[in-house]
């Protein structure tokens, strides 16, 4: 039986994302299981899998973990990647908690109704300009340090890497007025293990497109 966590849900970014990026910045090899029809995810609903009925869900360590929170608070821990003290722990749960609700508005974008995609997009656009990158910006500034947190390398750099990707597929020039977030997109970027997951036959998926979309909602709605 293999020791690589397993990750179920359907072949696209959603709130898995941020766990494989985790997973591969620590270096981790992971398997997934894909969620390819309702009939998959009613089978793992009904035969005890899912503790909330839902997913994402990572069979990790003997568990079956669900609520991508908790999975990645536990990747985090388990990998040296939540700080050293829980000081450390509490601003790393602070950032990551606020690029969640980020991300939710960046990853939501894809699947909105024409008619409305373009004042969703606007609006996740304005909040990263004028409520989270700068809050990232003033950080780096006045932490004066390579990471958000101490000078080590944890989850909250991961996620935040992610989100200024994604924020760039929707904005090319988002971080136009955001000088240190630019530099740490580079660094961050170059890591051995990040740089390995951002190379083309990676499991990082791409965005998704108008198949995916459809896919997703004839699976879970």
């Amino acid at each position: 039986m293999s020791g690589k966590p397993k990750l179920h849900y359907f072949n696209g970014r959603g709130r898995m994302e941020p766990i494989r990026w985790l997973l591969a910045a620590a270096g981790v090899e992971f398997e997934e299981c894909f969620i390819e029809t309702k009939d998959y995810l009613t089978k793992l609903q009904t035969d005890g899998s899912l503790l909330f009925q839902q997913v994402p869900m990572v069979e990790i360590d003997g568990m079956k973990m669900v609520q991508t929170r908790a999975i990645l608070s536990y990747i985090a821990g388990k990998y040296n990647l939540y700080g050293k003290d829980l000081k450390e722990r509490a601003l790393i749960d602070m950032y990551t908690e606020a690029m969640m609700d980020l991300s939710e508005l960046l990853m939501s974008y894809p699947f909105q109704p024409e008619d409305k995609k373009e004042q969703h997009l606007a609006n996740a656009v304005d909040k990263a300009i004028n409520r989270y990158f700068p809050v990232f910006e003033k950080v780096l500034k006045d932490h004066g340090q390579d990471f958000l947190v101490g000078n080590q390398f944890s989850r909250a750099d991961v996620q935040l890497l992610e989100i200024l990707l994604m924020a760039e597929e929707c904005k090319p020039d988002i971080l136009a007025k955001f000088p240190l977030l630019q530099q740490f997109k580079a660094k961050t970027s170059n890591i051995p293990t990040i740089k390995k997951f951002l190379q083309p036959g990676s499991q990082r998926k791409p965005l998704p497109d108008e198949k995916d979309i459809q896919k997703a909602r004839k699976i879970f709605f």
